[in-house]
């Protein structure tokens, strides 16, 4: 009875990160902290001050997307964690927006060519976190970077911004299962014909 309580606790107490993988990808990379090529949209010309909203912007835009896409999994709680994380960090994520915005307006030659510009701009935002065969690793990923969303304090988002925005991105690249990592080797089998006139009546083989 101790044994399978212990099992027991021990399942209850293995970490989050295990609802979809047993020992999951580390997608883990070097703090981000400013636009870089081939992560995200470009926004030529951008200020220090919009290059940082910008990053925000990303790193709201991959949770916005793995909470319509990662449902699959309740467990991650990518929904519930992005709403806490569009109410505890607001101040942040309206700065953030006001700054994309602003340099919309400055950079186009009116205010529709302005919103239009920056209406794409979110849309390409978000469609640049969709994936398809990385979806678990991303999902994963998504839900572990959301919960540390949540439990930053309010004013304090920019770091786990800058600390996990590289994670979401890479994370769409499919990486397997890490705990069983054995390549089963390919066997050729030749299988003996199966036709009655193969076998004789006492079930031996005679086809050649």
């Amino acid at each position: 009875m101790r044994r399978f309580a212990g099992i027991a606790f021990a399942l209850i107490a293995t970490p989050a990160s295990a609802q979809i993988y047993w020992s999951p990808p580390d997608f883990a990379g070097a703090p981000m902290t400013t636009l870089e090529a081939g992560f995200g949209v470009p926004l030529p010309g951008a200020s220090a001050t919009e290059q940082k909203a910008a990053l925000i912007w990303n790193f709201r835009s991959g949770l916005n997307l793995a909470a319509l896409q990662c449902g699959f999994e309740p467990l991650l709680r990518t929904e519930k964690n992005y709403n806490a994380m569009l109410n505890n960090h607001r101040d942040e994520l309206t700065a953030a927006y006001a700054a994309i915005n602003g340099y919309f307006k400055r950079t186009n030659k009116s205010v529709p060519a302005g919103q239009k510009a920056l209406d794409t701009y979110g849309t390409r935002t978000i469609s640049s976190f969709s994936t398809v065969r990385g979806q678990l690793g991303f999902c994963q990923t998504a839900g572990e970077v959301s919960h540390a969303a949540v439990l930053a304090n309010r004013g304090a988002l920019w770091p786990v911004v800058t600390t996990h925005l590289r994670a979401l991105y890479l994370s769409q690249k499919f990486q397997p299962e890490q705990q069983f990592r054995t390549v089963t080797p390919y066997v050729n089998v030749k299988l003996p014909d199966m036709r009655t006139e193969c076998w004789d009546k006492k079930g031996r083989y005679k086809c050649r």
